[in-house]
């Protein structure tokens, strides 16, 4: 139950001061800070001045709700009520006697707020919550701020008014202060940009050094490939003439000696054979040449290919191909390729038993499999052996030697025909090598490069063209988490493709991408007959020529995540509102133009001379200018012709709002420029806000040459 603290009448003016020296000594008393007291006695003057100018009549009483820990002051009157108040909670309400901001003003501070209004009077009530380090609520304590309040004396007004301005002193010493730390922080967070930049600029060198030591690498195995091949091929003729006896018969010595020769010259040249297929694959220039095939004429061609490895052998190769499977679509030779590597590994680490090779049809997948009854191998190396070069020590080991890149290279011609590969196996009991790949290759190849996911009609799709991938994966995050749908594309093409596709809400665009720029998406994405709002993420600096290009934001690497997701939201959130910028260097025309110009349409900008209008100009596009003649830079005359030679604004609709009493000539000159012309002594004639608002709707509205 609330606990009354304190309640006075409100019957002149000295009584609003009083409440305003109350409410600071209650909150003062309830432990609030400084600023929450200002606040506190901020919001009781405005509605207990209020209440007393409108009423006449009324009363303020303070209570203290010790369950919800809140602080609540209640101003009731008796007057005629307010006849305007949803346009005054609106904030669209303009008072004819003050600013009518004191409600909405109060709503804002407060933690809750309430108001009834009816022709019998007004009841306000609004609430803070008490600060969490708050003691003495009990019974005692709220009697002991009770007893402290009752016992001040009424306030005066000239010592209310000297209390603050101590507080307007102090706040606005604070704010100096706040200032320069913030000035502080600026200069620290411009040093922090430019070490994040050299770190970039570090990384993008790192990174490139590694693509050029790639590069050589590649080039290295090829062209150490090719060098090997010519010398080991002729080993191999050589030691096939020394076997076949055609230079005379051999020793048995000899002979032992010349295939020791032959069998190190096949491992080797198998060595070369996949070293300069990984150097193929990893520079891209691996071909895939899909072409119709069946199961049953690979395996019978397997068959008759590793028959002579298991001759010797109490090992059996069975090959079961399933008659009811269609042709698949794909490369032979490197499917075969890849099952061989298999093949001859359950080979080598197999002593007796059945090797068995099979194939079955998942879905649109095709997945074979190697199964031997051999050692096996640990689950702990089981992700080793698909390393280049990796061979897991096991004890046949030293019978039989491998050069450690066929399941490596299986691997990777797995995944240029889009497929994976894999084993499960158990030490003692055997392995089972599989591998998974498209049933028709150039299906999955095309679905790959147009296949867009299901979007969810609810939540907008916001496009992202970034082809930094962990930058992408960050976007997408917060936009996810933000419930958007986020879809990320590294090229210009694919850009296009998506939204030839799907109109997205939005697009968050990097200017620089590896191998291209986006400075034409950019304009083609603005230039579409229903323009896609488009969020700039960029390192250029350079905001003047990505607005030019058509930007409706711009940030600048790096940046804070929330920006971005506010930016988004506010783009995605409504049509943009028509701008109208603001060319005056009189604080007070601008203020009292804004004033009259709706905010719900209309987005106001304001220039306080006329360098900074242009520029800004520049970067907005504004739908509209008002446009003042004096000013200590240029003049109106000279501002209206850059803009007339600006391509870009020379036909932004010109107001010429200004004191300057005009000569017909300069008249004539305007007019010619389209420019309409409505002074500021027009701003003192009662009907000046209607005029204004008809004026911006008019002009905003792009009237023909006739209605001009």
């Amino acid at each position: 139950m609330d606990r009354q603290l304190h309640s006075l009448t409100l019957r002149d003016e000295r009584d609003v001061v009083t409440a305003r020296q109350r409410a600071r000594s209650i909150a003062g008393a309830l432990g609030f800070d400084h600023h929450d007291q200002i606040r506190i006695a901020t919001a009781v003057s405005e509605i207990a001045r209020n209440a007393f100018r409108y009423a006449s009549d009324g009363a303020v009483s303070f209570r203290v709700d010790p369950k919800l820990r809140m602080l609540r002051v209640s101003v009731v009157d008796h007057g005629n009520g307010i006849p305007h108040l949803n346009l005054v909670l609106g904030g669209s309400y303009r008072s004819t006697t003050g600013m009518g901001m004191g409600i909405l003003g109060t709503k804002r501070l407060m933690d809750d707020f309430s108001i009834e209004s009816t022709p019998l009077g007004t009841a306000v009530e609004f609430a803070k919550c008490l600060p969490a380090h708050s003691r003495g609520l009990d019974e005692p304590g709220l009697d002991r701020v009770a007893a402290e309040v009752a016992r001040l004396h009424p306030a005066l007004p000239i010592d209310e008014l000297q209390t603050q301005n101590r507080e307007l002193l102090r706040m606005l010493t604070e704010l100096r202060e706040r200032e320069e730390e913030l000035k502080r922080m600026n200069l620290e967070l411009r040093d922090t940009n430019r070490g994040v930049v050299a770190l970039h600029a570090e990384l993008d060198e790192r990174a490139d050094y590694l693509r050029r030591a790639s590069e050589l690498k590649t080039s290295f195995l090829s062209n150490t490939s090719h060098e090997f091949r010519t010398p080991l091929n002729s080993m191999l003729a050589l030691t096939r003439m020394l076997l076949e006896r055609m230079d005379g018969e051999l020793t048995h010595e000899q002979d032992q000696q010349v295939r020791f020769i032959q069998r190190s010259a096949q491992e080797l040249a198998q060595m070369v054979d996949d070293l300069l297929d990984l150097a193929k694959v990893e520079a891209g220039r691996l071909e895939v040449r899909p072409k119709e095939f069946t199961i049953a004429d690979l395996f019978g061609a397997l068959r008759g290919m590793l028959k002579p490895l298991v001759a010797e052998t109490a090992l059996t190769l069975v090959f079961d191909a399933p008659e009811t499977l269609e042709p698949i679509y794909s490369d032979e030779q490197k499917v075969s390729q890849i099952l061989r590597n298999f093949i001859s590994n359950a080979i080598k680490f197999t002593q007796e038993g059945e090797i068995r090779t099979s194939a079955r049809r998942v879905g649109e997948f095709i997945e074979f499999a190697v199964v031997d009854p051999g050692i096996g191998i640990a689950e702990h190396d089981q992700q080793i052996i698909f390393q280049e070069f990796s061979q897991v020590e096991s004890s046949m080991q030293d019978k039989v030697r491998g050069t450690g890149l066929g399941l490596p290279l299986s691997r990777k011609l797995a995944e240029l025909l889009g497929g994976t590969v894999g084993v499960d196996s158990t030490v003692g009991a055997g392995s089972s090598f599989w591998f998974t790949m498209p049933a028709n290759y150039a299906v999955a190849s095309l679905s790959r490069e147009i296949r867009l996911p299901e979007f969810d009609p609810d939540r907008k799709v916001v496009l992202i063209v970034e082809d930094n991938s962990e930058s992408a994966l960050m976007y997408c995050r917060y936009l996810s988490t933000a419930q958007f749908q986020p879809h990320a594309v590294s090229t210009v093409a694919e850009a296009q493709k998506f939204m030839d596709e799907i109109r997205p809400s939005a697009v968050i665009l990097d200017l620089m991408l590896a191998n291209d720029t986006t400075w034409e998406l950019l304009k083609k994405v603005k230039a579409r007959k229903e323009p896609i709002p488009v969020l700039v993420l960029s390192a250029i600096d350079d905001p003047s020529r990505v607005f030019e290009a058509g930007a409706d934001c711009y940030l600048v690497k790096p940046f804070a995540p929330d920006q971005m997701i506010a930016e988004i939201r506010r783009l995605t959130t409504m049509e943009r509102r028509l701008r109208i910028l603001l060319i005056d260097d009189s604080e007070v025309s601008r203020y009292l133009l804004r004033s009259e110009i709706p905010e719900a349409i209309y987005e106001v900008f304001e220039a306080r001379h006329g360098v900074e209008g242009l520029r800004m100009a520049q970067e907005l596009k504004p739908d509209m200018i008002f446009l003042d003649f004096y000013m200590p830079d240029l003049n109106g005359a000279e501002v209206l012709r850059h803009l007339k030679n600006t391509e870009s604004l020379s036909n932004t609709r010109v107001v010429l709002h200004s004191t300057k009493t005009l000569s017909d000539k300069e008249i004539r000159y305007f007019r010619d420029n389209s420019v309409f012309i409505f002074s500021k002594q027009a701003m003192a004639l009662p009907d000046s806000g209607s005029s204004i608002r008809k004026l911006v709707e008019r002009l905003t509205q792009r009237p023909s040459a006739e209605d001009q």
